[in-house]
């Protein structure tokens, strides 16, 4: 029984040359070695010889060679269409890693402890998916610490943490800052005040998260309230930030935010600026060093170009 012919990542990879089946391709598009010759650029002697040695490795005559051209036997036409898909698909899984390399498509890996309807975050994520649509963003929610971790460990590309990055063996950067805005119940006696102090929310109840930003609201709350030399009164949660605004709505106490989250209506709550508040929440990006995700570099380019707009860096 007759041996079957080799595959074609087989030539590709054994003694044929790529550049023989490019030739055949050609011969057997136009029917004519002159002509196929013409259209590659080459020489017709060099086409007819390449073909002569592919036919004599293979063991199989590929054309019957007549005066004014040339004919497909049955098994070069079987010859053909198989080397033309495989060349296909290898064409699609070249451009396929070069749109990877570009960071045009592939995977990103989002970590986040803040609400992303409004502000800087959703507006960076609308671009990116705008200019890369390609790429498939996932997000994780968690705390900081949990997000930093999973950046270390490869799990994440990039974590948006609030407050100062405690995390040296990995890069971080600046990007938005956002005004620190007080959560009150609507029918509470502040609600319809116009100007609201520290002095003013020091006989409050905060309520303060144990996950997401609540490690760095229970420290400013502590420092605030600690300067109008009185004691803070905090009731720490293990609890997810809706269930947060729901005991806020219900008169449970009120709690510290950032502005983004006054873009998200929760029932029952009003969102009131701070006037005597000198700070604002700062948000920074953190990542691996280790990390070449092209996808996450143009993340991390576009955030840096939006910052700068902003004059944040």
């Amino acid at each position: 029984m007759k041996a079957a012919p080799p595959s074609t990542l087989q030539l590709l990879g054994g003694r044929v040359p790529l550049t023989s089946l490019i030739q055949t391709l050609a011969v057997a598009e136009h029917l004519n070695f002159r002509h196929a010759a013409h259209a590659l650029g080459v020489g017709q002697s060099s086409i007819s010889t390449r073909i002569k040695i592919l036919e004599k490795d293979l063991g199989i005559l590929l054309f019957e060679r007549r005066h004014r051209g040339v004919r497909l036997t049955e098994a070069g036409r079987q010859f053909v269409a198989e080397v033309s898909a495989g060349i296909a698909h290898l064409d699609q899984a070249v451009r396929t890693v070069g749109a990877m390399i570009d960071g045009m498509e592939g995977q990103l890996a989002i970590g986040l402890h803040i609400p992303i309807v409004a502000g800087f975050l959703a507006d960076l994520r609308r671009r990116y998916r705008a200019s890369y649509p390609a790429i498939e963003q996932s997000v994780l929610e968690g705390r900081s610490s949990e997000t930093v971790a999973m950046v270390r460990d490869g799990r994440l590309d990039v974590a948006f943490v609030v407050g100062p990055v405690n995390a040296p063996d990995c890069h971080s950067r600046l990007l938005w800052c956002e005004q620190m805005v007080v959560a009150l119940p609507t029918d509470h006696a502040l609600a319809e005040r116009e100007a609201i102090t520290w002095v003013d929310l020091a006989d409050e109840i905060f309520l303060v998260r144990h996950g997401g930003t609540g490690p760095q609201v229970f420290e400013h709350v502590v420092r605030r309230i600690s300067e109008r030399e009185r004691s803070p009164r905090i009731h720490r949660c293990d609890v997810a930030r809706d269930t947060l605004m729901g005991m806020v709505a219900a008169g449970d106490g009120i709690t510290l935010t950032s502005e983004a989250t006054s873009h998200v209506p929760f029932p029952g709550v009003v969102f009131r600026p701070i006037a005597d508040e000198t700070e604002s929440a700062r948000f920074s990006a953190v990542w691996s060093p280790h990390n070449r995700n092209p996808a996450l570099l143009n993340l991390l380019d576009l955030a840096t170009q939006m910052s700068r707009s902003a004059g944040v860096v």
